[in-house]
């Protein structure tokens, strides 16, 4: 992870950076407006404000914040998070976690279905002795990729826990959050995730598919978040990240990186109105992806859908997807992107996406063209105006179009997004966004 020196400091240096941003002229105080969205100073009773972003449109987001006292809860372990979670069905809740929650704090080998052999796996499903033209879906409940399954599905069990509607959970002071969980956000309104820490869960049963690809590949499950069918989600001054288990100490099986990392966030099947703020999303991979298909099956219930907004988020160390968008209408305004040696692209342009990215930074090592920052997947349209890339002004459309020309891509999305509280000027964007981003900023 880069040298974020706001990030890397003591509180002292903290209430610097806090002098700093809250510095900015009133006509871009983003950050203050992000910080104090009520009057109240409990971060559980704060909702989204008026205009900022996709989730303040219609009735808004409130999350939990009209909850009564016998619906706040304050947890510690897996076991009340997940117990508070299903108490008392959709009526609002808060629910304050304090300290690091760990769902898999016993290890992977609690999951292991008995008489499951990762050696033996290898052993039958190797190119050599199975060969790369037969999946692995039709293997015996008995066999190794069967005793995989039934491991798989124990864990799936163990760490997905399901989100309520109209409920807020907010991280209590500087050092809450979760190892090892799939927060699911699946067919509800009105939900708020703040002030938390999430180390991305790694699948500890990655199956191997001999079809994906030339050669082979590893696929993981269990994205940090989904939000899936969902509506009015605002997620605010979280940090996601690999933590202890970087794609970078992964070993390789049959040539191919064991993958056990799938994404940070995903936003798909219909989901809409989701504000994503001041969160910092790093080393990680395939870290974000709005619509999951291309598919004409998903794409009904994706078209008209699928409206996020990206602002004051710091994305750092990844490799690709931040986001990769098919269908949605997504803007993505004062980001700040910090790149290293394996970046790969930070906009994918996918399927009927209608991108608007404007006021961002940019931060490339030397080497890496500006010409990467997008990658089109699909001829669609997007808007890519002020944009500054190590501190210079550039036309990242025309950049990636004179050097890539077989990946043309395509000026003017079709529409302004208005649902903005403020735009900061994106020179400004890395030292605010850098000062102000990520878990443990909030009172």
């Amino acid at each position: 992870m880069p040298n974020r020196s706001c990030h890397g400091r003591v509180i002292a240096a903290l209430v610097g950076c806090t002098a700093l941003v809250l510095s900015v002229t009133a006509a871009s105080t983003a950050s203050a407006r992000t910080e104090y969205r009520s009057p109240s100073r409990d971060l559980g009773r704060q909702v989204l404000g008026a205009s900022d972003g996709w989730a303040s449109q219609g009735t808004g987001t409130t999350g939990g914040s009209a909850a009564d006292a016998a619906h706040v809860y304050t947890v510690t372990t897996w076991a009340e998070f997940r117990a508070a979670l299903a108490a008392g069905g959709s009526a609002p809740k808060i629910i304050k976690v304090k300290g690091v929650i760990d769902a898999v704090a016993e290890g992977c080998d609690a999951f292991a279905a008995p008489g499951y052999d990762f050696d033996a796996y290898l052993a039958k499903y190797s190119p050599e002795a199975w060969g790369l033209d037969t999946d692995l879906s039709a293997e015996p409940d008995d066999s190794p990729e069967g005793l995989r399954r039934a491991s798989a599905a124990a864990q799936d069990t163990a760490i997905k826990a399901n989100v309520p509607a109209n409920t807020t959970i907010v991280g209590v002071g500087r050092d809450a959050g979760f190892k090892g969980v799939s927060l699911q956000i699946k067919a509800v309104d009105n939900v708020i995730i703040r002030n938390l820490s999430f180390e991305s869960p790694i699948d500890c049963f990655p199956q191997w598919d001999p079809t994906d690809g030339a050669k082979g590949n590893w696929n993981s499950e269990y994205d940090t978040a989904v939000v899936y069918g969902s509506t009015h989600v605002w997620l605010d001054h979280n940090t996601f990240t690999d933590g202890s288990h970087p794609d970078s100490a992964a070993p390789s099986y049959f040539g191919m990186l064991y993958q056990q990392h799938d994404g940070e966030l995903d936003i798909v099947r219909g989901a809409d109105l989701v504000t994503a703020s001041w969160n910092v999303f790093t080393e990680h991979d395939k870290t974000i992806l709005i619509g999951n298909s291309d598919g004409e099956s998903t794409a009904a219930g994706d078209r008209g859908h699928l409206r996020v907004t990206f602002h004051h988020n710091l994305f750092s160390g990844l490799v690709e997807r931040a986001p990769r968008v098919r269908f949605g209408q997504v803007d993505s305004y004062n980001n700040h992107f910090v790149a290293n040696g394996g970046y790969s692209y930070s906009f994918g342009i996918g399927k009927e996406s209608r991108l608007v990215a404007e006021h961002n930074a940019f931060t490339l090592p030397q080497g890496v063209s500006a010409a990467k920052v997008l990658k089109r997947w699909n001829v669609s349209p997007l808007t890519a105006a002020d944009n500054y890339v190590n501190g210079v002004k550039t036309d990242l459309i025309a950049v990636h179009n004179a050097e890539i020309p077989a990946e043309t891509l395509q000026s003017g999305a079709g529409w302004t997004p208005v649902l903005r509280t403020g735009v900061d000027p994106a020179k400004a964007v890395p030292r605010i966004v850098d000062c102000g981003a990520g878990a443990g900023r909030l009172g």
